[in-house]
Order: C-alpha cells, then structure tokens, then sequence
C-alpha cells in the first residue's frame, strides 16, 4: 500500500504531465525531505505493472554542490563525536530496522520487483551490516608500540577521511547501500548517497529510519541523478571518498575520474562466477545451488553463476 511511502512526500506535488497518483521523490538534506528544483525527471515503475509509481529528479551540478556543502558543514562535530556514540545511533537504527521489517521488505518488492522471499533476505543482509557496524569502536582502536627505535616510540590513531560518497545500483536497493553508509557513518565520516533513479524509495526509507534513530541533520544526505549529477560529486574537492557498486564500465569511469581527482575509490563492477561441479558432488544439492546462483535475482548479481 501507499502507507510504506506516504511519509516521504506529504501532499502529491505531482507534475501536470504525470498522474496525480505518482508522487514526487525529494532529495533527503539536513535531516529533512527537500523538494528538488531540477527540471530534469526519470520514472519510477512498479515492476509488476509497469505503471508509474514515482518521479525522481535528476539533479543538477549545483545542487549536488548544495548536498556536498550540508555534508561537510556537518562533518566536524560528527568527527568529534565520541564513537561509542555515533555506534549507539546504529543500535537504534537496527531496532528500527526490526520493527520495520516487513514494511521495508514490501517497499523493496513493490519499487524493484523482487519476490518477498528475496526482499526479506535482502534487508537481512543489509541489518547484518549494521550490526557489524555497532561494533566499529573496537575496530577504531591505534596502536602504540615503544622504543621502536632508541627513544622513538610510534602511534597510530584512526580519524575520519571526511565527506564520502556512495553510489549504488538497481539490483539490491537497500542492501548495497547499507554495506557503505553504516560504516562510513559509525568512523565518523559524513554521507551522501546517491542511490540508482530507478529504485531510490527504499533509500529515502533508510534515511528517515536514520534520522529518528538520532543522527544529527547533515550527516547523511539522500541526492537523485544520473551522469551529471555522478560527475558532481567525482569532481567536488570536499568530497574524499567514493564507493561505488554498478555496471563494468561505470564502475571504470567512476575509479579513474574519481582517482584522478585525489579521492578513495573503491569501485565494483560486474562479474560472472564459474562454477564447477565435482564428481563426488550430491547432484541434487548441486542442480539447486546452480539454479539459485544463476537465475536468484532473476540474475541480478554482481557476481552470479
């Protein structure tokens, strides 16, 4: 129903070339839904029906630049934040997450088209990595090591690389994203995402889940786009990290670009997985455990069978 959606976008500001049924996605910015000034749209279909579900705005350069700005103006308290804090954030958001299990597995099927069964896997994933997440202050820790040199001693402390950036795929909705931000956040880093056109409903989810868990205005931001508004962000001097899971050859073009403009990149694209069956192998199992990799996601896996 409308129910797991209505609370992103209040009355329907929908365009006069568009249903009034099919609401306007905003970008998330300080902490709160913000209405996008682009004259640029893309659609958002409900897979099982091919009708309009929603339209997301393609941003452009300067308000990226805005979204990058907020980020960074929230960077220094939340670097300063004890960890152990910016962890209890997490825990919150993992109740959250629990409570909204079902209503954001549905969110997930009725945006991008999986069966329940695989959405319900998918946000399980995705709360496993919060969880890991809730542990980074034992991970946080330097090191110190004594005498490593006559009347040297050395240390290692870890601090936040700064504003980082994650831009994810069709595929996986909620779960690619929720292998970056958590993590990112719970260092210390500030964020943006800027999730596929195609399926950006479960991250404004996440989102509002995030900011009723306690994080502070800023310190993460939702912004919707295609190239140019990927190109904002590879090229804006406060942004220091980008993490990107998609196609081959933007997964390419996003490393070198964002490589050559001083940034982190980590960058995943596409992959087929071989798989082997051996002789003493129970064929039964193996047929199964073929079908499920090749065909699971109706294929839609960075690295399927």
């Amino acid at each position: 129903g409308n129910e797991a959606i209505s609370f992103l976008f209040g009355d329907a500001m929908a365009s006069p070339s568009v249903d009034a049924s099919v609401v306007e996605v905003p970008l998330l910015v300080a902490g709160a839904p913000q209405r996008s000034t682009s004259n640029r749209w893309s659609v958002v279909h409900n897979p099982s029906t091919g009708k309009p579900l929603a339209r997301v705005p393609l941003c452009s350069t300067a308000e990226i630049n805005k979204v990058v700005e907020v980020a960074a103006a929230a960077l220094p308290a939340w670097a300063e934040t004890p960890a152990v804090e910016r962890a209890r954030v997490m825990f919150r958001f993992r109740e959250l997450m629990q409570a909204k299990f079902g209503e954001l597995a549905a969110l997930v099927t009725r945006a991008h088209g999986k069966t329940p069964a695989e959405a319900r896997a998918e946000m399980q994933r995705g709360i496993e990595m919060v969880e890991f997440a809730c542990g980074i202050p034992s991970l946080l820790m330097g090191q110190s090591l004594e005498n490593i040199a006559t009347n040297v001693d050395s240390e290692t402390s870890r601090h936040p690389v700064g504003v980082c950036v994650g831009i994810t795929p069709f595929n996986f909705p909620s779960m690619v994203p929720l292998w970056m931000f958590p993590v990112a956040i719970t260092c210390g880093n500030t964020f943006i995402l800027k999730p596929s056109e195609k399926v950006p409903l479960s991250a404004m989810r996440l989102g509002e889940l995030l900011h009723e868990a306690g994080l502070p205005p800023g310190v993460f931001n939702v912004a919707h786009g295609d190239k140019e508004a990927v190109d904002a962000l590879l090229h804006h001097p406060l942004v220091r990290a980008v993490s990107f899971v998609g196609s081959t050859g933007v997964a390419k073009y996003i490393y070198t670009t964002g490589t050559a403009n001083g940034k982190r990149v980590q960058s995943a694209g596409g992959a087929k997985n071989h798989v082997i069956i051996m002789p003493d192998a129970d064929l039964d199992q193996a047929v199964k455990a073929l079908q499920a990799s090749a065909f699971g996601c109706a294929g839609e896996r960075c690295m399927a069978g």
